[in-house]
């Protein structure tokens, strides 16, 4: 897959003459159920920066950052997107989203190249560019499925649905790249795959949000990490460091409920995925 600088316009500039951050969170608090899941999180992500979102089970990741694309309501607070304010005025076509174990059929039966090439859709493009194959193509092929782009997503592994998923959001070749978990339950040869590609993204600019469970292979790239606990921000600074067993280079990246190994026939990078 082809990585390139962002061909948007040269971002705003503030009135102090620093430029717009990709994300600016200010004070946002969300409410679900009746109970508060995020309570007050300030977070200024400047373009170019790789932050991973740590924290227990229960923290609040994952709602911040939906909460942050506008998936959930935010009960206060303010969110600006690439300078705009979360909404329609969002240049939704270069903000790539990979979300947490979600199935890439979305069940509709669909062929992965098909699944990827929707990605290259949103509000304002109802017909995909004339390019959309090729793109998706490659984009696959950077994860290791190009192989596969003619299977429907129904058919394939959790581990290979998790890479269409990861195409999909890399297609739209973002500004803005938010991902949940995206390497849980793959290989460790593929997450060093993935983050190489991520890491090419960053260097065009890309501005990379990503929730991790264990920093793992992404340690070269994490510039800042922010981590939540009950929904509040109790560290923002440099990354801890991986706990004993994970930063073992012994230790197995993937988890007990994998996939099993596909027959030998040829080389094939999917080795597992957790539920």
């Amino acid at each position: 897959m082809r990585v390139t600088s962002p061909s948007a316009p040269p971002a705003a500039v503030l009135p102090d003459a620093l430029p717009v951050p990709t994300i600016d969170a200010r004070d946002v608090h969300v409410t679900l159920g009746g109970r508060a899941i995020v309570r007050g999180v300030d977070l200024r992500v400047p373009a170019g920066q790789v932050l991973a979102l740590l924290g227990a089970n229960g923290s609040g990741k994952s709602t911040l950052v939906r909460s942050l694309l506008g998936v959930v309501p935010i009960a206060s607070g303010s969110v600006h997107l690439l300078g705009a304010p979360l909404g329609r005025q969002v240049p939704w076509q270069r903000v790539g989203y990979v979300p947490q174990r979600m199935a890439a059929g979305g069940g509709v039966p669909a062929t992965a190249l098909e699944v990827v090439g929707s990605g290259l859709l949103h509000g304002r493009r109802l017909l995909p560019p004339r390019d959309r194959r090729a793109r998706a193509r490659a984009a696959l092929e950077t994860l290791g499925v190009g192989h596969l782009l003619h299977r429907r997503v129904q058919e394939l592994s959790g581990g290979q649905q998790q890479r269409v998923l990861i195409a999909r959001a890399l297609v739209r070749e973002p500004r803005l790249l938010v991902l949940d978990e995206p390497t849980s339950g793959i290989d460790l040869p593929t997450q060093e795959t993935f983050v190489r590609t991520v890491a090419a993204l960053r260097d065009a600019g890309t501005t990379v949000l990503v929730i991790l469970h264990e920093i793992g292979p992404f340690a070269p790239l994490i510039d800042r990490a922010v981590v939540l606990r009950h929904g509040r921000v109790v560290h923002d600074g440099a990354p801890p460091a991986a706990r004993g067993e994970h930063g073992s280079a012994e230790h197995d990246h993937t988890h007990p409920h994998a996939d099993p190994a596909p027959p030998s026939e040829g080389p094939d990078l999917t080795l597992g995925v957790a539920p």
